[in-house]
């Protein structure tokens, strides 16, 4: 018999030998498989040691961004998504999914020559199908940031002047592209899977608590581009449709942006090509999962005599061709490269192609690597990279030529291509690139196998193949930082501006602007090398560690750690992880809030046999059993072997350095996702027309400079002097103005965002989705009291809410047992952690808990690999008998002294789809084990013997959620007999079956503060409100109302399965009034039913507004699958609750309503909310991180009212950058009547006059624009996107019209004035510069001062997305100064002032008329702008829908709400 050597401590192995538990150490831990529905929540299916949807989760950095991904949903494309929820797949069918590396052109190995003897590659069996890396893609593609690095940290620190987001780790693109999913080939991304590789008997079962230990099989998936296509190779072919197509649902006509107003589409095809040379493979489409992005690679080779021509043509053009090959380096390409063959291109390199067309250069290093090919590169060559193009004796003898493989497969070069610290091999069997950080070691068969370590000659190849475990940004020297801003288009702009300025004799204006100019580049530099300094901090770190070494243990830095290396925990001194580490021995406990976002300690266990196989096929790995890196270490604890004995804990290294989950994260914020908003679109484009119209106005002037004999050269530099007039330089600055002041604001409430782009996207939002635990309600739930059964009534008992009222029962499995062991809670330092509603039942018993020790045993299997578990899992015993000790209980003159003492001995974790979790329990001295388990009500009826349930249980579990409690069941069963070995070989569906229901327990669910006024000035505001929660519908129903999310006297419905399941194609759903079950919906058309008799209302007089659905996780999967497309619609615009939601299925709730056309926000709390957080078009993350990367935005107050401040913020914002880019655009229009007037006779503005406008009253202004606060309450409409739209033209048309009216009715005024002297001729006055000092430019001038404050008024929209402009004391008081001096100007302007501004003597009754001019030109334009624009874009809209027809254009959700009405 084996003892623990602790006197507290007790035999709970009832006899069985070493021999006997070792065995059942190792065959107990096979293969538990996880739920179909669950596979995210770890391989073995455990979850995460606390109970409660959403603590198995990966941390979203996993689940989302690096290399963990239980699949995605689409959204974005109906018929490419409507069979895609989990549970769709044949049973026991192999799911084939799509490539997930290297997507790649087709070719073929016909054999290798004496180069390659030896090792000739292996086709793979059709089954077993690979990519380029071996490992499962997702075929979505994202966006890539054009700004680079340095203009994503600017945006990630507070730099505004770009539109990129910061996205975590399962950021959503809204391309229909970007949000497929994993396919298999009967179109279900979460098909069931088998593994039959070999025929051990396994403990697990299928019933969902166990996961397969063999993800699907890999289907060949290449990426399509028809212009790549020959008639014998087909280059970049494109993903396989996806099968399925008779349920197959197309899209209605919808923007694919924001519903036609707001996102648009920043993914594209990839461009169309020439076919690629004869020859080895030169085009590669490789796709980055931790980027969740498409990448294509193409090898060039620059052609030496183009390359000097080039070279020529840019000192002939003064470096302009330079700049032009560095804004379009397509251009550079096509004319000083040419497309070669990877591994032809030795001296060459390769260029990659985003998403978005962005191209980037990265020449092929070669790396002196004289080891064995398959130390880089997968033994056997999956076969869509079997080349076509080239037979492999012509590889091998390129091979031999480029002297990359010498003899027997040993390399003596390695040619690699490093991206955005991703780095790319050249496999020289197939030419093809593959992504280091997918490489496994081919040695490694079993844990037996890691457990030795690495030899150092091993460590230092691999020390050269993945570099340093590092995570080192790269910086930039300052004079790299400044050719790199100076050479923006922005800049190279700004600088010929001050040329051509100074060319033509406006030294002071030039200088003025060269010096704005040079100081932003400075500040802009130095807030870049601080934001880069600030982010090499946080990302560096590095501590000293013990290494298994050549057989002995070595203490060495962490930044020379290797994939493979053996690291002893137990001994190391280090707060974080310093890699990605799988857990050989011992167990651990980690702090993941840095990747969820959740202060929840997260249990780790040691690694399995499954696991390392699962890895090692390049599938993803168990989340239950990897350490990521930057996480926090809570506990790390050893082992105690049978014999007594302690051994360290131990892990092994998975990843480092960029490839571990830190090192995504950290790149996913150095090259952000752009985001797509039709906004900046249209700007570009309006600065397109403003050119447009600068070259309209230049042929006019051109024609009068001709006719009155200008010289040409003065002609060309006024054309250009045009264009940068029409087009100021500071326009693209303007654009973030009202970002910046929003993000500051939002700063002083507390809430942070780390994506500056979605703060005008949070002004568009029109449906907010809530979770509700921890987000409408309290965290933290307090027990109302348990309900246990009568002794001798089939009936519940009184509500207790004392502990020691609870009666024991009469049999071994007792209410209060229950109660004390059913949950994972730890031990650390002497605090029980745990899942707070796991904390708050335990400590309901005032019983006290102890850890128990862990046990291994190693034994000989096939994979001769060392298992462990604990023997006994936690300890527990009542209050008052920890101090007694076993011969305390034993001694004495009574003949059975008490003492109470009970064991889990095994534990069957909460799995999200079964809803529930149970313990095997062993009580000293007894003679039996009991089974309890805890759950949601629900289930408890399948696994509960029915004789067991009370009669008032249906209507007692009613009554606590209708009025919103939280009801947890407990149900528990005693067997007689059962030894320790038994319970370990036992299975999940064995434990939890034939049970005997036990009690309620029964929580208060308490709503937030802040909650239901939140929700009332939403909808009040006509914001959808949704609520998507894992608890029960009822209860879910109960707080809505409460809160007013959903109204007091609505009709709520809910489905249910009159026939089949969530799997059955024919199954069919009833829709049933909630408080009276004979009322009904019609199936189809989702609309109420004639009423039953007792009710007073009709059917036809139920509104739209008067009946809400609310539905749950299974219905909602069936409807997905199987409903018809009207129906499936309607459900999800009509639903306001969506219950017993799984965290993948939150996520599917808010793609499929973005699939509509709404504009989603969500706010959550939690892990389990991470997936929809990143997928939702504004994530609001309740954490108390300051930036934490859950989310765009974070809150540090945990309350929804933040919801309420980010559309504000974001209205005010999108309203701000609006009426900025309205006057900076009308102000240089204004400024260009006036200009184009002059330059009739051969004049223009002086340099002073220029200087006046530009810097003293158009910079005070459109800054100070900015800072007017949103308005206190958000108004049912929200502000449009588009600077096309009808409002916005019509205002800047009619605007122009009236300020162009007011200056040529000046212009023509003075040359009727009595007292008005004609300008000088059209010669000028000396070098380029004409005249300027004349009548016809005074008043003109002095009228379009005004016009310019004027302008600032009418644009500063107030009510009711901003407060008044009066309100915004910086802008009166910049108006205020600049009108007085305006007015100083025109009515009597100080002699110096006058001849600095080269203004012309008026008399007074001429001064007055201008003013009265001026005056009404204010009238008309507030006029217009009040009353004009409204009803001219109303006529222009009544005119578009008729034309267009009434239904045309509108988005998806709005027709289907018309239809529902």
């Amino acid at each position: 018999m084996t003892t623990f050597s602790e006197p507290t401590s007790h035999d709970y192995t009832e006899g069985a030998s070493t021999i006997d538990i070792n065995s059942a150490l190792v065959n107990g831990t096979r293969s538990r498989r996880d739920s179909q529905y669950s596979t995210m929540y770890g391989g073995d299916g455990e979850g995460a040691m606390f109970s409660g949807p959403g603590h198995s989760a990966n941390p979203s950095s996993v689940s989302r961004m690096s290399v963990f991904e239980a699949g995605r949903r689409s959204s974005g494309n109906w018929s490419q998504s409507r069979r895609r929820s989990r549970d769709s797949a044949r049973p026991g069918g192999r799911s084939r999914r799509s490539s997930k590396g290297s997507q790649v052109s087709r070719q073929s190995v016909e054999g290798f020559d004496d180069t390659m003897s030896g090792e000739e590659v292996a086709l793979m069996d059709s089954d077993d199908e690979y990519d380029g890396t071996g490992r499962r893609r997702r075929t979505s593609l994202s966006p890539i940031s054009r700004g680079g690095v340095f203009g994503g940290l600017a945006h990630l620190f507070g730099r505004t002047t770009a539109e990129t987001e910061t996205p975590s780790r399962r950021t959503r693109s809204t391309s229909r592209r970007s949000r497929r999913s994993r396919r298999s080939d009967a179109g279900s991304d979460y098909a069931l899977e088998t593994d039959d590789e070999d025929d051990v008997e396994r403990w697990g079962y299928s019933s969902g608590e166990e996961e397969s230990d063999s993800d699907s099989l890999q289907s060949m998936a290449i990426i399509h581009d028809d212009d790549s296509t020959s008639p014998s190779v087909d280059y970049d072919l494109g993903p396989p449709s996806p099968s399925g197509g008779t349920y197959g649902i197309p899209l209605m006509s919808t923007d694919p942006v924001f519903g036609g107003e707001a996102r648009i589409d920043m993914e594209m095809p990839f461009e169309l090509r020439k076919p690629p040379p004869p020859g080895p493979p030169s085009r590669q489409t490789i796709y980055i999962s931790d980027e969740d992005s498409t990448v294509r690679l193409i090898g060039y080779e620059a052609i030496a005599w183009r390359s000097w021509l080039w070279r020529a043509g840019c000192v002939m053009t003064l470096g302009l061709l330079g700049l032009l090959g560095r804004w379009f380096p397509r251009l550079w390409l096509r004319w000083v490269a040419q497309e070669k063959a990877f591994i032809d291109s030795i001296d060459g390199f390769v260029v990659i192609e985003t998403a978005h067309r962005d191209l980037h250069l990265f020449p092929l290093r070669s790396l002196e690597y004289p080891y064995h090919i398959t130390t880089a590169f997968p033994s056997t060559v999956p076969i869509d990279q079997v080349t076509t193009s080239a037979s492999l004796s012509s590889m091998s003898a390129r091979m031999k030529t480029n002297g990359i493989v010498p003899e027997e497969n040993v390399l003596q070069r390695l040619l690699v291509a490093d991206y955005r610290y991703s780095r790319f091999a050249l496999d020289p069997r197939t030419g093809l690139f593959t992504i280091i950080r997918d490489w496994r070691d081919p040695s490694i068969t079993a844990l037996m196998s890691v457990q030795n370590g690495l030899d150092e000659s091993i460590r230092k190849q691999r020390l050269l193949l993945f570099g340093n475990n590092e995570i080192e940004i790269e910086g930039k020297s300052t004079i790299s930082l400044l050719v790199d801003e100076v050479v923006h288009p922005f800049y190279v702009f700004q600088i010929a501006s001050v040329v051509l300025w100074t060319l033509d004799d406006y030294y002071y204006y030039a200088f003025c602007i060269a010096l704005i100019s040079i100081t932003t580049i400075i500040v802009t530099l130095l807030e870049t090398k601080k934001t880069i300094k600030r982010m090499r901090e946080l990302s560096r770190f590095s501590c000293k560690t013990d290494v298994f070494i050549d057989g002995l243990w070595v203490e060495c830095d962490s930044s020379k750690l290797v994939p493979g290396d053996v690291v002893n925990l137990s001994n190391s001194d280090f707060s974080l992880l310093p890699a990605d580490l799988f857990l050989l021995s011992g167990d651990a406990i980690v702090n993941e809030s840095m990747l969820t976002g959740e202060s929840v300690p997260i249990s780790k266990i040691p690694m399995k046999e499954e696991d390392l196989a699962r890895w090692q096929d390049s599938k993803d790995e168990n989340s239950r059993c990897m350490l990521y890196c930057g996480t926090r270490v809570v506990r790390i604890r050893g082992i105690v072997t049978p014999d007594g004995s302690s051994r360290p804990s131990l892990a092994l290294v998975a990843r480092t350095g960029f490839n571990t989950t830190k090192g995504a994260l950290v790149r996913s914020m150095l090259f952000p996702r752009p985001i797509g908003f039709k906004f900046y679109r249209d700007s570009v484009r309006f600065i397109g027309v403003l050119a447009g119209i600068a070259g309209l106005g230049f042929c006019f002037s051109a024609v009068q400079f001709v006719r009155i004999g200008i010289p040409w050269h003065i002609i060309v530099v006024r054309a250009l002097d045009l264009i940068t007039i029409v087009v100021p330089p500071a326009l693209p600055a303007t654009l973030s103005i009202g970002t910046s002041f929003a993000i500051s604001r939002l700063r002083k409430l507390g809430i942070f965002c780390i994506s500056p782009s979605r703060v005008n996207v949070a002004g568009k939002i029109n449906v907010c989705c809530f979770d509700k635990t921890g987000t409408l309600t309290e965290d933290g739930l307090d027990i109302l009291g348990v309900r246990g059964l009568e002794r001798h009534m089939q009936r519940f008992g009184e509500l207790l809410e004392d502990v020691h009222d609870l009666p024991l029962g009469t049999g071994k499995a007792t209410f209060l047992y229950a109660l004390a062991t059913c949950h994972s809670l730890k031990m650390v330092d002497g605090e029980v952690i745990g899942d707070p509603l796991d904390v708050k039942m335990f400590g309901f018993t005032g019983w006290t808990l102890e850890e128990g020790k862990i046990g291994t045993g190693v034994v000989k299997s096939k994979r001769a690999a060392a298992e462990q578990t604990a023997l006994v899992q936690t300890v527990v015993r009542p209050p008052g008998s920890a101090q007694f000790k076993l011969e305390d209980a034993l001694k004495g003159s009574a003949k059975r002294a008490h003492f109470l003492e009970l064991g889990v001995i095994r534990t069957f974790e909460f799995v999200s789809s079964l809803r529930r979790m149970s313990v095997i329990v062993k009580r000293l001295k007894s003679t039996s084990m009991e089974v309890y388990v805890k759950g949601a009500p629900e289930v408890m009826v399948d696994i509960c013997d029915r004789d067991s349930f009370p009669q008032d249980y249906e209507d007692l579990l009613s009554y606590y959620t209708k009025r919103g409690y939280r009801v947890i069941a407990i149900a528990g069963k005693s067997i007689e007999g059962l030894s320790w070995l038994k319970a370990q070989r036992m299975k999940r569906e064995q434990a939890e079956s034939g049970l005997q229901f036990l009690g309620l327990v029964i929580f208060e669910n308490r709503l937030k503060p802040g909650t239901t006024p939140a929700i009332q000035a939403l909808r009040s505001a006509h914001l959808a409100c949704r609520m998507i929660t894992g608890d029960n519908p009822l209860t879910a129903v109960s707080v809505a109302r409460e809160c007013s999310l959903i109204n007091e006297a609505a009709h709520v419905f809910s489905p249910a399965f009159t026939r089949g399941n969530t799997d059955i194609p024919a199954s069919k759903l009833e829709w049933s009034c909630t408080d009276d079950f004979s009322w009904k919906l019609d199936s189809y058309s989702l609309k109420p039913l004639t009423p039953p008799p007792h009710h007073t209302v009709e059917a036809d007089e139920i509104n739209y507004q008067d009946y809400s659905l609310v539905i749950t996780g299974d219905a909602f999967r069936w409807m997905i699958n199987h409903a018809p497309l009207e129906t499936l619609q309607r459900m999800l615009v009509k639903t306001q609750i969506f219950a017993r939601m799984s965290p993948d299925e939150k996520n599917e709730v808010v793609e499929r309503l973005q699939s509509l056309g709404y504009t989603v926000l969500m706010c959550g709390d939690g892990a389990n909310d991470c997936a929809a957080l990143k997928a939702a078009d504004v994530g609001i993350s309740l954490s108390e991180a300051e930036a934490s990367v859950a989310a765009p935005f974070t809150t540090s107050t945990p309350d929804i009212g933040c919801v309420l401040e980010v559309i504000k913020q974001g209205r005010a914002a999108l309203v701000t950058s609006f009426s900025c880019f309205k006057y900076m655009a009308l102000y240089s229009l204004i400024q260009f009547t006036s200009v184009t007037l002059l330059y009739s006779f051969a004049s223009s503005l002086g340099d002073f006059q220029f200087l006046y406008i530009d810097l003293f009253i158009i910079i005070p202004v459109a800054v100070t624009m900015g800072r007017t606060l949103p308005y206190p309450r958000i108004y049912p409409k929200p502000p449009t996107a588009s600077l096309v739209s009808k409002k916005v033209l019509a205002s800047i048309i009619g605007q122009l019209l009236i300020t162009s009216a007011a200056q040529i009715w000046a212009y023509l005024w003075v040359r009727r004035q009595k007292w008005y002297t004609p300008p000088p001729s059209g010669t000028p006055e000396h070098g380029n510069n004409l005249h300027s000092k004349n009548y016809e430019n005074s008043v003109l001038f002095m009228v379009s001062c005004f016009q310019y404050i004027l302008v600032a008024g009418v644009f500063s929209i107030g009510p009711p997305y901003r407060k008044s402009m009066w309100t915004n004391a910086w802008l009166m008081l910049s108006v205020g100064v600049l009108s007085t001096l305006n007015l100083l100007v025109l009515l009597s302007p100080p002699q110096f002032i006058g001849d600095l501004l080269n203004l012309m003597p008026l008399v007074l009754s001429a001064r007055l008329v201008l003013l009265l001019a001026v005056v009404m030109n204010v009238v008309a334009s507030m006029a217009f702008e009040e009353w004009g624009a409204r009803r001219i874009a109303g006529l222009i809209g009544s005119l578009t829908k008729w034309r267009r027809g009434r239904r045309r254009g509108r988005k998806t959700y709005k027709l289907v709400e018309g239809g529902m009405r």
